[in-house]
């Protein structure tokens, strides 16, 4: 006859604890759960208090409006450049053009 010994006693109850546990915790865990408590965002974020949403809504108003003027100055400072020089070319053309009619004496030009 066969008897069993502590070391395979403690290994069962052991094992039979573990088999618990892994059934328990997804329990435990999802029995009480909230969808929000699975939102990856820190709790403070998912509160509905009206003035944080108001501060949230002012941060992402702040962002866009310097994101906007961001934007529009690079776009700006490209107009500028642009009218620049093309104001630099027409003055050179400009210039180009008098400098060849002053210099051309009329009586060469028949």
């Amino acid at each position: 006859m066969h008897t069993t010994s502590a070391a395979e006693w403690a290994e069962m109850v052991s094992l039979a604890v573990a088999l618990y546990a892994s059934v328990s915790v997804p329990y435990f865990l999802l029995v009480d759960a909230d969808l929000a408590d699975f939102d990856p965002r820190p709790a403070l974020a998912r509160t509905t208090h009206p003035v944080w949403q108001a501060a949230v809504n002012a941060g992402n108003d702040l962002n866009w409006a310097i994101a906007s003027g961001q934007h529009y100055a690079r776009e700006f400072v490209t107009d500028v450049r642009s009218y620049t020089r093309l104001s630099l070319r027409d003055t050179a053309f400009t210039a180009t053009a008098l400098l060849a009619f002053l210099t051309i004496n009329p009586g060469d030009a028949r």
